[in-house]
């Protein structure tokens, strides 16, 4: 009995121009998810695209008409706010400059979580954490010439050179040595990125206001600052279990015997966040903190947008836009 031919359907291309590539639900979900959507519900979100699509019987369709769609299943889905945030989105996406995110905060607040998470939503491949950067700082710096490299942030003050006449504030000279000689990797990271025109996320206890100049970049750049902070003591304490459990390679009991000096270093980049009109992000739920994360990096990039060149087309961030 000959065996019956099954063919793959075709896919409906998305197209440019002259150009064009086959729609895809799984790149389509990633740029739902920067509206604020759970991976689940902007997954939902492009099988409905799929679905209209295939429904019109057409073997393609220009990316604007495929961005209309997008937005009103977003708008039929989940209700104006979410489509309007998408809207703001694909406009930062034809911005013809870099968009570089910084994201501060004391040890345990939960940067780097909040980063990777950011990344995923906004479809930045590069993220960067200041302890890299420390490392590679310190194939370059001796531990005697420079001590305070060789350390954690929160024990700074048990290696420092110059040594603070009140004892308590000892941790805060440290740190800030520190911060200082890690600040000047920060920023010539910033600088490359700028150069080459790509998007990246800084995070870290070394990204404190006042210590790196992103303002040097302003016309050639979109930097989008924000401190992480946790004001529950009890929650805060938490994350070092969690964090523990989860990685298996950060013993929480050196975290806790240092929890006042990381809560104290927490209260300084918060008062230079205040200082220098950075926005503090309180993170006691990690979804809400996120969605407040890119709300500010969507509205920031899009004020930014205002009065500048845009292209026709920007190099995909995570899906079609």
């Amino acid at each position: 009995m000959k065996e019956k031919e099954t063919k793959a359907p075709r896919g409906i291309i998305v197209r440019d121009g002259d150009h064009g590539l086959p729609y895809s639900k799984g790149l389509t979900a990633n740029t739902v998810i920067a509206s604020g959507l759970s991976p689940a519900r902007a997954y939902r979100v492009a099988q409905e695209i799929e679905d209209r699509l295939v429904a019109t019987g057409r073997s393609s369709i220009d990316v604007g008409e495929l961005r209309r769609i997008t937005i009103d299943v977003i708008r039929a889905e989940a209700g104006d706010r979410y489509a309007a945030a998408y809207e703001k989105w694909i406009s930062v996406g034809n911005l013809d400059i870099p968009l570089i995110i910084l994201i501060g905060g004391g040890t345990g607040v939960g940067k780097s979580t909040v980063a990777t998470q950011l990344a995923a939503r906004l479809g930045i491949v590069r993220v960067i954490s200041t302890d890299a950067i420390r490392e590679v700082m310190k194939g370059t710096f001796s531990k005697e010439f420079m001590p305070t490299l060789y350390t954690s942030s929160f024990d700074t003050g048990d290696v420092v050179k110059v040594k603070s006449t009140r004892a308590d504030d000892a941790v805060l000279v440290g740190f800030r040595d520190q911060v200082s000689a890690v600040s000047v990797g920060v920023n010539a990271l910033i600088e490359r990125a700028v150069n080459e025109g790509t998007d990246v996320i800084i995070e870290g206890a070394h990204i404190v206001p006042g210590f790196i100049t992103p303002d040097a970049f302003a016309k050639r750049a979109v930097i989008v600052w924000s401190v992480v902070q946790v004001e529950d003591e009890a929650l805060h304490r938490s994350h070092f279990y969690v964090r523990a459990h989860e990685t298996r390679s950060r013993p929480v009991e050196r975290y806790i015997a240092h929890f006042p000096e990381i809560r104290k270093i927490q209260k300084y980049i918060k008062s230079l966040a205040l200082q220098h009109g950075v926005p503090i992000i309180s993170n006691y739920n990690l979804d809400a903190c996120i969605g407040s994360v890119i709300e500010h990096v969507i509205d920031s990039a899009v004020d930014a947008a205002k009065g500048r060149p845009q292209r026709k087309v920007r190099a995909i961030r995570g899906g079609t836009r």
